[in-house]
């Protein structure tokens, strides 16, 4: 929603009538603002004292680039050495100021995880994960990997192998679409066991193989609305859906379109 302010947060989500939010939690633990006091300080409370819940928070790992496909593949996540210690610095900041809010789920990408059991950079990224697990389960809070930059039955694999009660899923449909990465009714089945948000995001595929697609408000892009909430409402009834609009300058009009939508499908 690209708030100045908590108080500019707290008035958009009061004009789109929504009393929850999941919230990016970089602010909150690197402030470069010289009025970052008066504008987020003791944001969380403020959010509570006007009614509006912190569902999850979000861990941005450092450097991620989404200009393209291939920027994103090689920046995103815990998989690139370079800058592996500053985002686990930045995770051990979020995770403190997790339990101290009593946030109780933070999600985040994983980074393009391999398929292949024997790759050395599956086996670099599933040991860093293993790190940022534990440590936010120390500090009372589960994590969620965000679907789309592998396939459902690698992202499955991952978790199996990763063997930590704490780690989840926030599956995002339009990030199936957008990275090439399968139907994401499919994929929510597949991956239901493991399923604890789930982002209300819509997007249109790109005509070539191994570019990006294009986000668009929910209900005018690829997802099937009416047989995903059906499956996600059968097979993750206790999921809970969270509106997430990246793209464009009408976010709160498009917000307000998903949740129109959700009332009808």
């Amino acid at each position: 929603m690209r708030p100045h302010s908590i108080d500019d947060l707290i008035a958009s989500l009061n004009r789109v009538g929504v009393t929850a939010v999941q919230l990016a939690l970089k602010p909150f633990v690197e402030p470069i603002e010289d009025d970052w006091t008066e504008r987020w300080g003791n944001g969380c409370a403020r959010l509570r004292d006007a009614g509006i819940e912190v569902a999850s928070g979000m861990l941005e790992t450092v450097g991620e680039d989404y200009t393209t496909l291939d920027s994103i593949k090689e920046t995103g996540g815990v998989r690139p050495d370079a800058t592996w210690t500053s985002t686990l610095a930045r995770a051990r900041e979020v995770a403190q100021f997790a339990e101290n809010e009593r946030i109780a789920l933070v999600t985040f990408h994983a980074g393009f995880i391999p398929h292949e059991a024997h790759d050395h950079a599956r086996r670099a990224i599933l040991g860093r994960l293993r790190v940022l697990a534990d440590l936010f389960a120390n500090h009372g809070a589960q994590i969620a990997f965000e679907t789309g930059q592998e396939s459902a039955i690698t992202l499955a694999d991952a978790l199996k192998e990763l063997d930590r009660p704490s780690v989840g899923i926030n599956f995002d449909p339009a990030n199936m679409i957008l990275y090439g990465m399968g139907n994401p009714v499919d994929a929510l089945e597949l991956l239901a066991p493991c399923v604890r948000q789930i982002h209300i995001k819509d997007a249109i595929a790109s005509a070539q193989i191994g570019e990006w697609g294009t986000e668009v408000p929910v209900g005018d892009g690829g997802v099937d609305w009416k047989q995903f909430l059906a499956c996600a409402n059968r097979v993750v009834p206790s999921a809970r859906f969270v509106i997430e609009r990246e793209a464009g300058e009408t976010r709160e009009r498009d917000i307000q379109q998903a949740i129109a939508l959700l009332g009808t499908v």
